[in-house]
This record gives C-alpha cells, structure tokens and sequence, in this order.
C-alpha cells in the first residue's frame, strides 16, 4: 500500500458499512489504533465519520462510539435513521449517508492529496472518477475475503488502490470480547441484539 509522508489525506468513513464488514471478518475497529495508522503515513487533515442515528432508541449501541469519536479527533456527521416495515412485516431501519459524504469529498478535494474512502458501496463509483478527474489519488478500503465480497467489483476497478480491511487487522483492530470486557468494567449491562445491523456499529 503507498502513501507519502508529505501527502494531504482524509479519511471518509460510511460508518455502517465499515461496521457490517468488521463484524462479518470477526473484529471491531479500533479507532484509535486507525487514525495513528495514518498519521504515521501521510498528513493526515480530517477524519470524518457518517452514520445515521434512531431519535427515539432507548438504547443505541452506537451513541457511545459517536460521543468517543467526537472527542477524539473525527468529525462526526449524522442524520436521523427511518424505520419502515419490509413486506415480510420485518422492522428495518434505513439511513443512506452516500450524499453527505459525496458532497464532503467534492468540497475538501481541492484541500487534499489523497481520500481514503472506507466503504464498499458501488454507488461511490462515479464520485471516485470525480475526485480523481481533479487529480487526486484515491484508496478505498472493504473486503473481498467475504462471500459475497463486501466492496463492488465497478468500485474496485475504478479506485487507484484498494486496501482490504482484513490486510489490517492486527493494525486497527480488536477481539470484540475486548469491548465486553471493557463494559463491564465501566458497569454497563449486555444489550439484546438489534433486529436489524445495517445502519449501527459497536464502540
């Protein structure tokens, strides 16, 4: 993987992707360990991580991420999550980031050396083309270990360089039963799964 010390890099994560293709490869990101990961390979300017929250969750298991996060060197932008009925009578909860993230990425652009996009979503595809139309050199990190891969094959093609997340663990992660530990510790009880982990991640 190449990065250059003097490179001006940022850090665009789409929160749930990233959660759903740690908790798939068996491990939690560390997200300290991740920005002195980069810190030590390039100027790192910005970190910014995007999630949608639920308003009105008694409990999220991801509020306490976001409020670390905030106090640790990334920028956090969120929105309120939708929740919806599937056909199969299915509670589901939706909260798509792709545009605040899009326009982040277009407006630091010119700021930038380098974006490191943590996501596998095709639909980045084309903000990718943009970026690297300005000149910018563009990594995305995701998984091809699991089946099916997480990051879409278009995605791929078009970055100048992927990075898989499972490349990185023993860099930026942690045995999730390090987190429960960690809880216990601080007094907090086990939570019953989410129905639904598509827009959450765990601190």
């Amino acid at each position: 993987m190449h990065f250059y010390q003097d490179e001006r890099v940022a850090l665009f994560i789409d929160g749930s992707n990233l959660y759903a293709t740690a908790k798939t490869l068996g491990f939690d990101i560390d997200y300290k360990r991740l920005l002195g990961y980069f810190r030590k390979r390039a100027r790192l300017i910005r970190a910014i991580y995007y999630t949608a929250l639920l308003d009105d969750a008694e409990y999220s298991p991801i509020k306490p991420l976001i409020d670390w996060l905030d106090y640790n060197g990334y920028r956090v932008v969120t929105k309120p999550a939708k929740e919806y009925t599937d056909a199969m009578g299915r509670r589901k909860v939706k909260g798509n980031m792709d545009i605040e993230l899009a326009i982040d990425v277009m407006q630091l652009a010119d700021q930038l050396d380098h974006i490191v996009l943590f996501s596998g979503d095709g639909d980045f595809r084309s903000l990718v083309a943009a970026v690297q139309a300005k000149g910018r050199r563009v990594t995305v990190i995701s998984t091809l270990t699991t089946r099916p891969p997480m990051i879409a094959d278009e995605l791929r093609r078009q970055t100048d360089q992927f990075i898989d997340v499972a490349d990185l663990r023993d860099e930026i992660g942690r045995d999730p039963q390090e987190r429960e530990v960690r809880q216990r510790d601080r007094g907090f009880a086990p939570q019953p799964p989410k129905e639904s982990f598509e827009d959450f991640a765990e601190i």
